[in-house]
């Protein structure tokens, strides 16, 4: 009964591969500001010029485009693949709950962010987008395995410390999408996609 009321076909690979992402669109982010706009991550907590503003913005809307779309399609096609292994489909009842409980505050949280960057207010985006996406997985973990929802919990944690220190909220940002995506991918690989692969390769 439980396991036909979750979607157990998560890959672990798909959050390893979302975190190296993650990781190449900070360091694109860090790259951009510090050599392109001579500006420090602090200084967007301040008020900058408005050309530098628009510039920024569109690189920010760029660079979260990029690492957003290859992260979703390395998802499905680790996710198709592993649901095929074992049988199953990534489109029946519960999945379609699992993305609509997940979208609820990702959309809300993604407008948010548009918001905060239409207003300036830049030094708050990488935080929010950390803790909204953390009441997502949250919202979403009750059709899916139980390490998703420690998964949300601690990127919540970490969205709400970076609020606290601006001047580091990209270095967190780093830490929750990309760091914290492979240790748990890695340990859902390991827990439920290892063991069957290494059982039929022998």
């Amino acid at each position: 009964m439980e396991r036909s009321s979750r979607f157990i076909s998560l890959s672990g690979l798909a959050g390893v591969f979302a975190g190296f992402f993650a990781m190449a669109g900070a360091g694109a982010f860090y790259i951009f500001i510090n050599h392109n706009l001579n500006y420090g991550y602090t200084d967007l907590a301040k008020e900058i010029p408005i050309d530098i503003s628009l510039t920024f913005g569109r690189f920010c809307i760029l660079d979260a485009g990029a690492v957003v779309t290859l992260s979703l399609l390395f998802a499905i096609f680790f996710t198709t693949r592993n649901a095929r292994s074992k049988g199953q489909t990534i489109w029946d009842a519960t999945g379609r709950r699992l993305i609509f409980n997940l979208a609820i505050p990702l959309v809300t949280g993604g407008i948010y962010c548009l918001i905060l960057l239409k207003y300036g207010w830049f030094g708050m985006i990488a935080p929010t987008t950390l803790i909204f996406y953390g009441l997502g997985l949250v919202n979403a973990s009750k059709y899916t395995v139980d390490e998703i929802r420690w998964l949300g919990f601690t990127e919540i944690l970490l969205g709400i410390i970076g609020c606290f220190f601006i001047g580091y909220g990209i270095t967190v940002w780093m830490i929750g999408f990309g760091v914290l995506h492979i240790i748990y991918g890695l340990m859902m690989y390991a827990r439920y996609e290892a063991k069957p692969v290494a059982k039929k390769f022998w």
